[in-house]
């Protein structure tokens, strides 16, 4: 039930109380994809006199069998590729007769009046999915998006009887691309969406493109009116992220009168603008737990102290490009190694999947972890290939149809231009790691290419791509119905006979985003093909397992293994 309580805490009644035994009021899948603030169900209206409120029934959802010992093992609700999928809606929840505080102002949770329920109206059967909603200056809106995602459109929504009109329509042979954010309404009513022109995603206001080619179009921040003593004409300010060099990423602001960039210095930034205060956020490669900024016209900045502690670790790391592709990397040596001291074997450290980047200026825990595995005796090296972000549309979508072939050709290049760069670096022990998408990476690769990956570690990992989550996967491939042939190539199970490489899988029983099953399956396989390889299950452990009670043991279990297999002894004073 979604309920609403007034600030004294009187008032506690539910506006929508599920009619079903699994619908959910209040919260719903995907969200956050094109909202600026995340995920949601709900928006209020301005005026606090009426809610958005998504609906969720997840009861035409196939049942998976629960695998955590921890959690009894319960069943749960699972949208795989070609399966159906929650049926979710939007309504309209308007408060009547609501008692005046002693503010003067009106409280939803006092009303005395019934509460009216209107039911948003588009062809849901078209567009299933609900990326993004809310309440702007022109009242409230949805972004709804096609089950093969190649169509989205934003939905103007007529408070009082639920009907909706279509703003905005955008189309993609491959699939459109959702920037956070986007589209959206400014107060004068332009309409501000994103166009992916060759090489370049660009920002548009009412069709027309208002950032230069080259600049790539990360996210929208918010879209206000310009303010201050030296902006007070009342225009259209659009705050937005964008990257000129991929491995950073910079906080930018559009209005009428000009582009200007807000950040300097490498890293990571971003920024919220309310009420005329901009604070801007960075993090670079030297900031240990951010920078934060709080700014205001004819005012001094102001600072915000961080209390975040330092880290016991030092980063070691050199940022590379790679290869004719240009290739964006990072090496990380071992704290103390001395050139000339001694050939390093070579471990990747890969993410490597479609909307996740590891080579940034950026210096976040992923580095520590992996400054953590050079200082056991390895170059980790951490690669951006085909699919990641900040490359421009035509990169990102050159996983279209092919999930796994240009990735893995990427990592191959750059191990080789990295060994043929460094000479302390041995091409012939070279070991690769991963998690999630990169789980699947890394055994893909000693699978794949056993010629240049001699062990791998592979965690959490999609094994049969038919067993997950519908809305990532048909993305990139299809529904299997349609595009059977991209599911099999992408099968690990079915390449389990090819293994000749020493292979790690490791999974967590309480993951709820990438079953167990897929890491016992290929176990399964790999036992039935007659292939050697160690399983690694723990209870409790979820899908982000770094940073939970089994942190530990998971590191270290992964460093003996690589260590045995690639001949590293423990260094001396290693952690």
């Amino acid at each position: 039930a979604l309920r609403v309580i007034g600030t004294d805490g009187t008032g506690d009644a539910a506006i929508a109380d599920p009619d079903g035994p699994e619908v959910r009021f209040g919260t719903a899948p995907h969200t956050g994809l094109a909202g600026p603030g995340g995920p949601g169900g709900y928006w209020w209206s301005p005026a606090g006199d009426q809610l958005l409120v998504a609906r969720v029934d997840p009861s035409a959802v196939p049942l998976w069998p629960g695998t955590d010992p921890a959690a009894s093992g319960r069943p749960v609700r699972y949208a795989a590729a070609g399966t159906a999928n929650a049926d979710v809606s939007l309504w309209l929840v308007a408060f009547d007769g609501a008692q005046p505080d002693p503010a003067g102002s009106s409280d939803p949770a006092r009303s005395s009046g019934p509460r009216a329920r209107t039911a948003v109206r588009w062809d849901r059967a078209a567009f299933e999915y609900l990326p993004g909603a809310g309440w702007d200056d022109h009242g409230p809106y949805a972004v709804v998006q096609s089950r093969d995602q190649r169509t989205v459109r934003l939905l103007e929504i007529d408070p009082a009887d639920g009907r909706t009109t279509v703003r905005h329509e955008q189309r993609d042979r491959c699939w459109v691309q959702l920037v956070p954010g986007l589209p959206a309404r400014t107060g004068s009513g332009a309409l501000v969406a994103h166009a992916d022109q060759p090489g370049t995603r660009q920002l548009t206001v009412d069709g027309v493109g208002v950032t230069p080619p080259g600049l790539q179009l990360r996210a929208v921040l918010g879209v206000s009116r310009c303010d201050g003593p030296d902006r007070s004409d009342g225009r259209d300010e659009v705050l937005f992220t964008a990257s000129e060099e991929p491995t950073e990423t910079h906080l930018w602001s559009w209005s009428a009168g000009g582009l200007r960039r807000l950040s300097a210095g490498p890293g990571r930034h971003e920024g919220v603008r309310r009420g005329g205060t901009l604070v801007r956020m960075a993090w670079g490669p030297d900031e240990v737990g951010g920078r934060f900024l709080v700014e205001r016209a004819g005012r001094p900045t102001v600072p915000v102290a961080s209390r975040v502690e330092r880290p016991v670790l030092e980063v070691r790391a050199s940022a590379l490009v790679l290869g004719p592709r240009r290739l964006r990397a990072v090496l990380h040596h071992p704290t103390g190694h001395r050139s000339g001291a001694g050939r390093l074997p070579i471990l990747v450290d890969a993410y490597g999947g479609a909307g996740g980047q590891r080579a940034t200026a950026e210096r976040g825990w992923r580095s520590l972890v992996a400054q953590w595995f050079a200082d056991q005796g390895f170059a980790v090296l951490v690669v951006d290939g085909a699919g990641t972000p900040g490359r421009g549309p035509a990169w990102e979508r050159e996983v279209h149809g092919d999930l796994f072939g240009p990735v893995l050709d990427d990592q191959v290049t750059a191990v080789q231009e990295a060994a043929r760069r460094y000479p302390d670096l041995d091409p012939g022990r070279v070991g690769i790691r991963g998690w999630s998408f990169g789980g699947s990476l890394a055994a893909l690769a000693v699978l794949r290419r056993p010629d240049v990956f001699h062990a791998a570690v592979a965690g959490a990992g999609v094994t049969d791509q038919r067993r997950y989550h519908a809305y990532w996967r048909e993305r990139f491939l299809g529904r299997p119905g349609e595009f059977p042939d991209r599911y099999e190539a992408a099968s690990l199970v079915r390449a389990a006979p090819a293994l000749r490489r020493p292979l790690l899988l490791m999974h967590g029983l309480a993951d709820g985003t990438v079953h167990p099953d897929h890491t016992r399956n290929l176990s399964n396989a790999l036992r039935a093909a007659g292939r050697p390889h160690e399983v690694w299950f723990r209870p409790g452990v979820g899908h982000q397992a770094i940073g939970g009670p089994g942190t530990e043991d998971l590191l270290v279990e992964q460093a003996r293994f690589l260590r045995w297999h690639l001949g590293v002894a423990p260094r001396a004073g290693a952690r």
